[in-house]
Order: structure tokens, then C-alpha cells, then sequence
């Protein structure tokens, strides 16, 4: 007999997933190109679904080491994207041309198209997916903006999983702070969610700075196999443990439980 840890779901997972956010060099965990990112992947890459070059991280770093940080990310399984705000700052200056050369010299090969700060109708949503489908840029849509003005939408939002995903879009990113807001301002918003036959394609922002008080709140209210997304580096493997009962935060319930 060979002692092991309960089965969970592998990759490529469509539940379970865990998302993370590379800062680059920063107190959430280092993942400087390539030493940092490697010794990351070599412990943890089979947590690990996607990983998220930090808002405009793109243009701040050096080429060879954002271009460095994607490789890496591929050659362990990880796939990476760039963060919707590089989408949202090309679009506010009409540089999407410019954004689609960025994106191949750096060969990232992913791009969140967001609308934290723009505001896209239906149709320029959909063109702007097929338009990077095309280049062969994989795509991740979020939903929510930075600052909401008022809870969101479950009917709004599930159209949007819908529509987003008769264009190949598998998952759909909720913005931290509408989420936040959803549930502040709706005591049976977990239970609602919890119903809706799309809600495991979503994948929920958690925020680093309530970790892991959130994070543990979030796994218990929607199961082991939530989507958690805007995961850092160096709660990748904490957040892991979590999903199979190993951590203080979980009261280890893996053995307390007797499971």
C-alpha cells in the first residue's frame, strides 16, 4: 500500500481550476524570469491552469524576460495570458494592431479582453474575440468593472457566459470587486449562484490581501472545486492544500474529519 493524497481533478481541468497572477518581482511571490518562475513550476505546476501577466507587466518588463516568463509557462502546462487592462489601454488608444504585434513578439499567446475601465457593446465584444481568435491568441473574457456602480447582474451575467461561449470561451473571469459587492448586497447570493447551470464556467477573483480568510470561505461555500482566479505565486500551494483539507484554515479536515 502506498500512502497518497485523495485523488482530485488534473489537468486540463474544467473545475477545480486555480488561476494565478504573476506580479513579476513583487512581496506575493517572486516569479522574475526565469529562475523564479522556473522554481515555482517545478513544485507547483500541476496547481497551476493558467497564469496571468499582471495588468501592463507586458510593456513594464523587459522583452526577454516577459517572453522568458510565457515560454516558461508552456513548457510546465501552464497557459499563459496578459492581463485585460493591456487589452483596455490598446483599445482606449486605438492600438490594437500594435497590441496583436506585442503580443507575438512576446510570444504570450493569450490575452484577457476585459471592461474594467471601457465599455464594449455586444457586437464590438464579439469582434474583438474573433478578432484575436484569428491571430490564434487564446482568450479569456472578464466580467465587472474595477469600480461598479451597482450589483451585478445574474441574468446579465449568465447571457454574457453564454454569448462569449458560443465563441469557444470556455470560462469567464468575475471581476473581484462586483463580485464583492454581489454578495454584500445579497444574502442568498452564494445560494443563487450556487443554481445557475453556468456557474461552474466561471472562474471568481479572490483577493490576495484577504488571504486566506476569503480564499477558505470561498472554497466552503462553493465546494473544492471552485474556479479561483487571481491566485499569487505564493499561495498557489496553500490554496491547493485547502482543496484537499490541509491547512490550519481548514481546521485539516483531511484527518479531523477522519477522511
Amino acid at each position: 500500500m502506498t500512502l497518497a493524497l485523495p485523488p482530485r481533478s488534473s489537468k486540463p481541468r474544467r473545475r477545480g481550476i486555480t488561476s494565478m497572477i504573476d506580479f513579476g518581482p513583487d512581496t506575493f511571490g517572486w516569479t522574475g524570469a526565469p529562475e523564479g518562475i522556473r522554481n515555482l513550476l517545478e513544485a507547483c505546476a500541476d496547481y497551476i491552469d493558467y497564469a496571468k501577466l499582471y495588468a501592463l507587466n507586458a510593456l513594464l518588463l523587459p522583452r526577454d524576460a516577459a517572453r522568458a516568463a510565457a515560454r516558461l509557462y508552456r513548457d510546465y502546462g501552464v497557459v499563459p495570458f496578459a492581463g485585460g487592462i493591456l487589452f483596455e489601454y490598446a483599445w482606449q488608444r486605438n492600438e490594437l494592431d500594435g497590441l496583436e504585434a506585442l503580443l507575438a513578439d512576446l510570444d504570450i499567446g493569450g490575452l484577457e479582453i476585459s471592461e474594467n475601465y471601457v465599455s464594449l457593446t455586444p457586437d464590438e465584444r464579439s469582434r474583438m474575440i474573433e478578432r484575436f481568435q484569428k491571430r490564434g491568441i487564446y482568450i479569456k473574457y472578464e466580467f465587472g468593472r474595477k469600480n461598479p456602480a451597482a450589483p451585478l447582474s445574474l441574468d446579465e451575467l449568465g447571457a454574457v457566459v453564454e454569448a462569449v461561449g458560443r465563441q469557444g470561451i470556455e470560462h469567464v473571469i468575475v471581476e473581484q470587486s462586483d463580485f464583492d459587492m454581489l454578495v454584500a448586497a445579497r444574502a442568498d447570493a452564494i445560494a443563487a449562484l450556487r443554481t445557475q447551470t453556468w456557474f461552474e464556467r466561471l472562474l471568481i477573483e479572490a483577493d490576495p490581501y484577504r488571504f486566506p480568510q476569503q480564499h477558505v470561505k470561498l472554497i466552503e461555500d462553493f465546494g473544492t472545486e471552485v474556479n479561483l482566479a487571481n491566485i499569487t505565486p505564493g499561495q498557489v500551494l496553500r490554496i491547493e492544500g485547502f482543496r484537499r483539507g490541509i491547512g490550519r484554515a481548514v481546521d485539516y479536515w483531511i484527518v479531523s474529519r477522519g477522511t
